[in-house]
């Protein structure tokens, strides 16, 4: 079965750096769209930034900071995050799917704070 095991999540001040990691077994990782999601406290999920091959894409709110990319070799998808801001304080999830939210990790949080 689809399995998604996210990692790399912490505390950051602003302006710093994170890099996610997402672990991906149980199907046929490199045929597939990945998906980075996010969900802030007391809000709905946000989708973030979708990869397959060169079809890269990023929500309006982290273009610029935040570079999605995957190694089929290793099954696995990253998120390297710069310029943090607090309002990316929230728990990161990846996806199998295009601008996917399901099915999804167990999250790894971020908390962006000085």
């Amino acid at each position: 079965q689809v399995q998604l095991v996210e990692s790399g999540g912490g505390l950051a001040q602003p302006g710093g750096s994170l890099r996610l990691s997402c672990a991906a077994s149980g199907f046929a990782f490199s045929l597939h769209y990945m998906t980075w999601a996010r969900q802030a406290p007391g809000k709905g999920l946000e989708w973030v930034s979708t990869i397959w091959g060169d079809d890269i894409e990023y929500a309006d709110s982290v273009k610029g900071r935040f570079t999605i990319s995957r190694d089929n070799a290793k099954n696995t998808l990253y998120l390297q995050m710069n310029n943090l801001k607090p309002e990316d304080t929230a728990l990161y999830y990846c996806a199998k799917g295009w601008r996917s939210t399901s099915p999804r990790g167990q999250g790894t949080q971020v908390t962006v704070s000085s």
